[in-house]
């Protein structure tokens, strides 16, 4: 059994954990550590994602925002984002807590880097699946009855549970989306380089501090011991920027294997992100929701007005109005396709966010990893 889970650090830096594994194995050098064990197919089949995975980087901020873990790093972001949330965080915070168990269905496997496309993934989990997780999920907390609805693949509260996702989304992730993704860019091209110059031994071995290649093992620092057979499946490399510390995978080895480790971001990144503008004054000049809709309108272009309510935790009738009150402004372009009407960043909207009118929506390929003995 691998662990998915955030552990939570004390000020001394040790780890503690609400672990679900009554008497794990000990690794004879003392200390736990996940192993994942490669043959030599799986060393063909290795992917580094070059973008942030949404649902990930919701879990793992989540985590970070019930703690004061990263206190100089993420102490900023984390007061900013407390005086900003709406109410949905009681949905996420009980099925995301900071130590322990996190349902393996709230962050699927899915190559696009799109929210919704992840949440669609989400919808469709299977009522075996909602039910396991959500009974492991109960061993270590007491659930409310809305979380057993969940469990009974209830559509409505799925449903709630997606429009919960996005709103947290969009008012603690997405002010910020444009710090993230380039410092996973940044660590994309660097393996990128890497694995052209160094080869895929190098590559591994430099992931993180915590992380070490020693074929066929990659060795993990981990807050229990557990190994994890690929068996010729390959592994994805996942870079988050809210990972902290713990590198993490997936509680059920049946799943597609994944590593997810941090991207360790720099002091002063979340005033550097809001600086351009400052996210309160943003928000003071439009409104906390029309600020909203005016970031959700910049991160994803031509969205309809159904589809931009659903991002943003609105109705239809609000985010009509308030995308109807930036077009007067001149910061959206508003244009009928087929017959829906979609939103655009104007370029007055960009100049105002500092951004480019348009948003790299494809950006870089993820790396693919050889054999180092093949080369």
């Amino acid at each position: 059994m691998v662990f998915k889970c955030p552990f939570t650090m004390d000020c001394a830096g040790s780890v503690t954990s609400s672990c679900l594994v009554a008497e794990p194995l000990r690794s004879t050098g003392g200390r736990e550590m996940l192993r994942v064990h490669f043959t030599a197919e799986d060393l063909t089949r290795i992917r580094i994602r070059a973008h942030p995975h949404p649902l990930w980087e919701v879990l793992l901020s989540l985590h970070l925002l019930q703690t004061r873990r990263g206190a100089a790093i993420f102490g900023p972001w984390r007061r900013d984002v407390r005086a900003a949330l709406h109410p949905s965080g009681d949905i996420l915070t009980t099925l995301a807590p900071p130590k322990g168990y996190s349902p393996d269905f709230l962050t699927p496997f899915v190559d696009s880097p799109e929210l919704d496309d992840g949440l669609e993934v989400v919808l469709s989990t299977s009522s075996a699946t909602l039910r396991a997780d959500m009974t492991r999920l109960a061993e270590q907390t007491k659930l409310p009855s809305w979380a057993w609805r969940i469990a009974g693949g209830d559509a409505e509260m799925m449903r709630r549970l997606a429009d919960r996702i996005r709103q947290y989304h969009a008012q603690a992730l997405l002010p910020y989306a444009h710090v993230f993704k380039s410092h996973i860019r940044e660590d994309w091209a660097r393996r990128a380089e890497m694995a052209m110059t160094h080869g895929l031994e190098h590559v591994l071995s430099t992931l993180h501090p915590s992380i070490r290649w020693r074929a066929p093992v990659l060795e993990v620092d981990y807050p229990v011991d557990q190994d994890l057979s690929l068996d010729g499946r390959g592994l994805v490399l996942v870079p988050s920027f809210f990972c902290w510390q713990t590198s993490m995978t997936f509680a059920d080895p049946a799943l597609r294997p994944v590593l997810v480790y941090p991207v360790d971001p720099v002091i002063g990144w979340a005033s550097h992100a809001s600086a351009t503008p400052d996210a309160r004054s943003l928000e003071a000049l439009l409104g906390r929701t029309r600020a909203t809709v005016l970031r959700v309108i910049a991160e994803k272009p031509y969205l309809n007005t159904k589809q931009l309510a659903r991002a943003t935790g609105t109705t239809p009738s609000g985010a009509s109005q308030h995308a109807a009150v930036l077009r007067d402004a001149g910061l959206v372009n508003t244009q009928r396709r087929n017959n829906s009407v979609v939103h655009s960043l104007s370029k007055r909207g960009a100049m105002l966010l500092d951004k480019p009118a348009l948003q790299d929506r494809a950006g870089y390929p993820d790396i693919r990893l050889s054999n180092p003995s093949a080369g």
